[in-house]
């Protein structure tokens, strides 16, 4: 494996911890994880890259390593906000190259549409965003929101390290031992009482009492003006959100219009954690488009 180095800065008041891959002096290539994921969950994908990067890839907030915000909801724009400072931080004046997954993918994809400038290529792995809703949806919405903010959340946790490995093997059956093993000692920690937790708030399952506006996305997206790579695996589950797949499918084409350049890959034999099924060929796909 390639090795890589922690580094903690102060974004937005919040201790943030940045992975990174490569010497400071190589091209940027900036990492974005998923919803309940962590930075280094990039690690296979790394090590199959075969130029030179440098590999940026920082853990959202409430996830992994960086600290909580000490509120019960997470709200949108505060991603992007965070993202906008790590990038003024590390690439203050140049357009850079941003990848994301899933979560990260429909974070970076916005941003690509409200700061143009500051992108020169995007990779969106399975960042299909969200299902449409409607105005009618609301009053339920924050009514459950309301009921949530009356108890506490909770994440499971695990005895042994063994406990954390089968759970990610039975989330995605396709991972190897070897690989769920070393994803399990990044994605989870020792508490005091000798219990592994895992490094996410409990404060993301609370739903988000905002609706998903797919409009205001889709006109972020058409301002994107950097060349973007859109990557789906073969086997995503992802269209269990959506509901029925034809549907499904006819909805996410329909949003990919708004992007000006696109470019398509499917990714075989793999599922929705793709960087984890098949980080060679994911590798591959991803620098050819970068270096074309």
């Amino acid at each position: 494996m390639k090795p890589s180095r922690s580094e903690f800065l102060t974004i937005r008041s919040l201790r943030y911890h940045v992975r990174h891959w490569g010497q400071p002096g190589a091209p940027k290539l900036f990492m974005m994880h998923g919803w309940m994921d962590m930075s280094a969950s990039f690690q296979f994908m790394v090590d199959h890259l075969q130029r030179d990067w440098h590999v940026i890839a920082p853990d959202w907030r409430g996830f992994g390593l960086t600290d909580r915000p000490q509120a019960d909801t997470y709200w949108h724009p505060d991603y992007l906000a965070d993202l906008d400072a790590i990038l003024k931080h590390y690439a203050p004046e140049e357009a850079v190259n941003l990848l994301g997954h899933s979560m990260g993918a429909n974070i970076v994809a916005m941003y690509a549409g409200v700061r143009p400038h500051r992108i020169a290529r995007l990779v969106n792995l399975e960042g299909f965003g969200l299902p449409t809703t409607k105005p009618q949806q609301a009053p339920g919405r924050y009514a459950k929101w309301l009921d949530e903010l009356q108890s506490s959340p909770e994440l499971r946790t695990y005895s042994a390290l063994e406990g954390v490995i089968a759970r990610l093997k039975k989330t995605n059956p396709r991972l190897s031992n070897e690989r769920a093993t070393f994803l399990a000692a990044h994605w989870s920690r020792q508490n005091d009482e000798g219990q592994w937790e895992i490094l996410g708030d409990p404060a993301h399952k609370n739903v988000n009492p905002i609706l998903y506006h797919v409009d205001e996305v889709t006109a972020c997206w058409q301002q994107i003006t950097a060349p973007v790579l859109w990557v789906e695996a073969e086997h995503t589950d992802i269209w269990r959100w959506f509901g029925e797949n034809a549907l499904a499918r006819e909805e996410i084409d329909r949003r990919m219009t708004y992007l000006g350049d696109v470019r398509v890959e499917m990714i075989p034999e793999a599922g929705h954690m793709l960087h984890h099924d098949q980080p060679e060929l994911l590798a591959a796909t991803v620098e050819r488009f970068l270096l074309a």
